[in-house]
């Protein structure tokens, strides 16, 4: 348990935040629904418009899904006492990247070498 942060304040941010992706994911449901392929109803570049927003709408929903995902693993690592250790190397995250991103889940130099590896 961290003695050096008020779980508290990040408790708030991840709920608040949890409340606001749940409550647009209403929006994002009606966006990704199935295009309508009858031609007699939509000329082809409208198909095509709706179908490339379908797409966006589509991935979008997927960074949804994963942006929701480390919010519950934060709000868990809270419960549980682990909130705040970056889960690669056990070091304290820095308050500074938890105020920025209360739901990151690792330290600075993990996200780098990471990213290090992702760029190689």
């Amino acid at each position: 348990m961290r003695d050096d942060l008020d779980l508290d304040v990040y408790k708030i941010l991840l709920e608040k935040r949890l409340a606001e992706i749940t409550a647009g994911r209403e929006a994002q449901q009606r966006e990704g629904a199935p295009v309508e392929l009858d031609q007699t109803k939509v000329g082809r570049l409208s198909r095509m418009d709706a179908m490339q927003q379908q797409a966006m709408a589509q991935a979008s929903a997927r960074r949804t899904e994963v942006e929701l995902q480390r919010i519950r693993t934060a709000i868990s690592r809270l419960r549980s006492g682990d909130y705040g250790y970056c889960v690669r190397c056990d070091e304290k995250i820095a308050q500074k990247r938890l105020t920025i991103d209360p739901a990151t889940l690792i330290c600075i130099d993990c996200a780098r070498a990471a990213e290090g590896k992702t760029h190689a």
